[in-house]
C-alpha cells in the first residue's frame, strides 16, 4: 500500500480522436482573423514604421534618412504644430461639451415616459446616417446665407453667424456636428445608468438627499466606469477627426479647421511624401497612447468599481 502510495500507477490519457480535427477547425475560423491583422494592420504599421525613416514619393524607390523626417516635424513644420494644436483644442471641447451632453441626453431617455422606445430610436439615428451625408447636412445647415439655423437665430431677433468662414466659429462647429453625431456615447450612458440599483437612490432619500445630490453621490460615482469608457474611446476617436473638415471647411479658414489627419492626407496624397506622412502617424500614434496612458493613470483617482475606489 505504501509503494502505490509513493508510486502511483501510471494514468493513461488518452486523446479524443476528434481532438486533432478539432483544433484544425478552430485554427480555420480564427485564420480570417488572424490573416486580416497580419496583412491589413500589423503589416501596414511596420512598413510605414519603416518609410518614417525614409525619403519616399511613391514614384521612385524610398531612400532612407534616418530621422530627418521627425526632426523636420519638430523643428521646421509649422503646419505640424499648428494642426496637432487644432486637434488638440477640438479634442478637449467635443470631450467636455459631449459627454455633458450625451449623458444629460441619456438621464432623459431613462425616464419612464410613454414613448420611450420612440424617442431612443429618434437620438440613434445621426449614427445610421454616413458621415460624408452628415457633413453635407451640417454644411447646408451651417450655411451664412440660407441655412436654417441662421434663419432661425435671425427669426428671434439675434444676428446671423458665419460659422463654417469665420475662425473664431468654424472649430466650434465641428464641435456642435460631432455632439450630435455621439448617439453610440449616449446609448452607453443609457446602459450604465440602468445598472445603478435602486436601491442606492432609496437609501439617499431616507437620509434626506435631494436630486442634485442623489446624482452627484450616486449615479456619477456609480457611472464612473462608464464615463471612463467614453473618456477613453472619446478621445482616441477625437483624434482621428477627418471627414468633416476635408468635407466642410478643408482645413479654412485660416487654418482654423487644420487637423492633424486633414495634414497628414495632404502630405501623403496631395504632395506624394509617404515618408513625411508616415513620420506623422507614428507621431500622433505616440501622443494617442500617452493621452491615453495618462488617463488610465488618472482613474484610480475618480473611477469607482462597487463603491471601491480603482486599485
Amino acid at each position: 500500500m505504501t509503494d502505490l502510495a509513493i508510486h502511483p500507477a501510471p494514468h493513461n490519457r488518452k486523446r479524443n480522436p476528434l481532438f486533432w480535427r478539432n483544433t484544425l477547425e478552430g485554427y480555420l475560423f480564427i485564420l480570417p482573423v488572424v490573416l486580416g491583422l497580419v496583412i491589413w494592420t500589423f503589416g501596414p504599421m511596420l512598413a510605414s514604421a519603416y518609410y518614417s525613416l525614409t525619403d519616399y514619393k511613391i514614384v521612385g524607390e524610398p531612400q532612407f534618412i534616418g530621422f530627418d523626417n521627425y526632426v523636420e516635424l519638430f523643428t521646421r513644420d509649422r503646419l505640424f504644430a499648428q494642426s496637432l494644436s487644432v486637434t488638440l483644442r477640438y479634442a478637449v471641447m467635443y470631450m467636455v461639451i459631449g459627454q455633458i451632453v450625451s449623458l444629460l441626453i441619456a438621464l432623459l431617455l431613462t425616464q419612464r415616459v410613454r414613448g420611450l422606445g420612440i424617442f431612443r430610436t429618434f437620438f440613434y439615428l445621426p449614427i445610421i446616417v454616413p458621415y460624408v451625408a452628415s457633413a453635407l447636412l451640417w454644411r447646408y445647415l451651417f450655411n451664412k446665407e440660407y441655412g436654417p439655423i441662421n434663419a432661425v437665430l435671425q427669426t428671434i431677433g439675434l444676428p446671423a453667424i458665419n460659422w463654417l468662414g469665420s475662425p473664431e466659429s468654424a472649430l466650434f462647429s465641428m464641435v456642435i456636428m460631432s455632439v450630435w453625431t455621439g448617439a453610440v456615447t449616449t446609448i452607453i450612458y443609457v446602459a450604465g445608468l440602468q445598472q445603478v440599483p435602486e436601491e442606492l437612490y432609496d437609501a439617499a432619500k431616507i437620509d434626506g438627499a435631494n436630486g442634485q445630490q442623489r446624482f452627484f453621490a450616486v449615479t456619477i460615482p456609480m457611472l464612473s466606469p462608464t464615463i471612463f469608457f467614453n473618456v477613453v474611446t472619446g478621445f482616441i476617436g477625437a483624434f482621428q477627426f477627418f471627414v468633416p473638415a476635408f468635407i466642410m471647411t478643408e482645413g479654412g479658414p485660416v487654418k482654423s479647421t487644420y487637423f492633424y489627419n486633414l495634414n497628414l492626407y495632404e502630405k501623403a496624397f496631395k504632395w506624394l511624401e509617404m515618408g513625411y506622412a508616415s513620420a506623422m502617424a507614428w507621431v500622433i500614434f505616440v501622443v494617442i497612447m500617452a493621452l491615453t496612458l495618462l488617463i488610465f493613470r488618472s482613474s484610480p483617482l475618480w473611477v469607482y468599481y462597487d463603491g471601491e475606489t480603482q486599485s
